[in-house]
């Protein structure tokens, strides 16, 4: 159970930390325009308190995304971040996700993983 200090939570994502791996998982039914993607930076920089993490994102509960908030997460949504391990489970966001890899290019390493254990264990490396 993680205690409510170590957990934030806005309108389109969930946040934690354990074991020194953020945990980011965006919210059913998510499409990732620029105010979405500007919230959920900010928010989660603010929670990280000026510490950079390895980060596992669970980009499961997003049905869509814009140009302008992936362009934004590849750059900004990189501050304070050591690592990223994108979680996708359908056809559909691994197309996205490969697409924001391949154009977006983020400026942190960045795989994609259907198995949280498979990117826990790319994340493990970054701590």
């Amino acid at each position: 159970m993680i205690a409510a200090h170590d957990l934030y939570e806005n309108n389109y994502a969930r946040f934690w930390i354990i074991d020194g791996i953020l945990y980011f998982k965006y919210k059913p039914n998510t499409t990732i325009n620029m105010k979405v993607a500007q919230s959920v930076v900010t928010d989660r920089i603010y929670f990280q308190n000026e510490k950079s993490y390895p980060i596992l994102c669970d980009v499961r509960g997003v049905v869509g995304t814009e140009k302008a908030g992936r362009d934004y997460l590849a750059q900004s949504g990189s501050v304070l971040a050591q690592a990223v391990g994108l979680i996708v489970h359908e056809k559909v966001l691994l197309t996205i996700s490969n697409f924001y890899l391949h154009i977006s290019k983020p400026s942190v390493p960045t795989q994609i993983f259907t198995k949280e254990e498979d990117a826990l264990i790319y994340l493990n490396g970054f701590i």
